[in-house]
């Protein structure tokens, strides 16, 4: 392999790069590398201006275009830490990106991201693996800080759906409790190598504290996630019949508790402050224990 010490940070050509590493992508784990560069040089520009770029976290960096692009856009005193889970892009990108890491500016952690913990961050900025998406999502967004994310546009589309929309549902709620969540661009399947079988979409999460207040987070994503297993009965049924998943000991009172209105909807037409007025009285008359999945 040949280094990349010599090549002014910003400029690596994609392609050139997972040529330079030697493996193509493998679509089986998830590798659909981005190589338009139109969109890479788009990608980190997408942060809120108020975005603290001084330590940009890349999940996934694959052979480094994003990571290049991410670099050139790093403040002078800024850093970039990628995780990366494949032994050999791993390797390339410690090889490829020497002189950074050398400087400082960049760390590459080998390591799956569900698993390991991770690094400080000011912000995210990935194009994420497709089968963890959820997973991975889930793990950053608590963090509240600012993250620029490339998902499958399905996925991408059911985060910023609002309610009564076919889309809306349990992800739509969890996501949009912890940020503002905006859908800022659809990218082909032409932009990756190897090419995905669906459009990609590329989402920022702005992080602001929600227009209601939670005492129990985990019970409230866990109400969210049961109300949601029953999405087309009314409310009423879908607290009665998802105790197990929630933790309710006690459904009927909490059913005895709530305005017939609310009780007469369905989940896909309660918005997030709905949810967490709903989940605040079950918690009240519920007499909630652990839960279950």
């Amino acid at each position: 392999m040949t280094g990349g010490s010599d090549v002014e940070t910003g400029s690596r050509d994609p392609d050139a790069l997972v040529r330079r590493a030697g493996a193509r992508g493998n679509p089986d784990r998830d590798q659909h590398f981005l190589v338009d560069d139109r969109v890479l040089d788009r990608i980190p520009t997408y942060l809120p201006e108020s975005a603290d770029r001084s330590h940009v976290l890349e999940v996934g960096g694959g052979a480094g275009a994003l990571t290049d692009r991410l670099l050139a856009a790093a403040p002078a005193d800024g850093s970039v830490t990628v995780i990366e889970r494949d032994p050999t892009y791993a390797s390339f990108l410690r090889e490829e990106f020497e002189a950074e890491i050398t400087e400082g500016t960049l760390t590459v952690i080998e390591a799956d991201a569900l698993e390991c913990e991770l690094p400080a961050f000011t912000a995210c900025v990935s194009n994420l693996p497709y089968g963890v998406s959820s997973e991975l999502a889930f793990r950053l967004l608590p963090a509240k800080r600012p993250l620029v994310l490339t998902f499958q546009r399905e996925f991408a589309e059911r985060m910023v759906a609002e309610p009564n929309t076919a889309e809306y549902g349990r992800l739509s709620v969890s996501a949009q409790h912890y940020a503002d969540v905006e859908l800022l661009e659809v990218v082909p399947p032409e932009a990756f190598d190897p090419q995905p079988a669906v459009e990609s979409a590329i989402v920022r999460a702005t992080p602001r504290e929600p227009a209601y207040t939670v005492d129990d987070e985990a019970f409230f994503l866990r109400f969210v996630k049961a109300l949601f297993t029953q999405r087309r009965k009314t409310v009423r049924n879908a607290i009665r019949n998802t105790a197990h998943i929630s933790g309710l000991d006690d459904p009927a009172a909490v059913v005895s508790a709530v305005d017939e209105t609310t009780l007469s909807k369905r989940p896909g037409e309660l918005s997030p402050a709905g949810f967490a007025e709903l989940a605040a009285v079950a918690a009240e008359h519920g007499v909630v224990s652990g839960g279950g999945e």
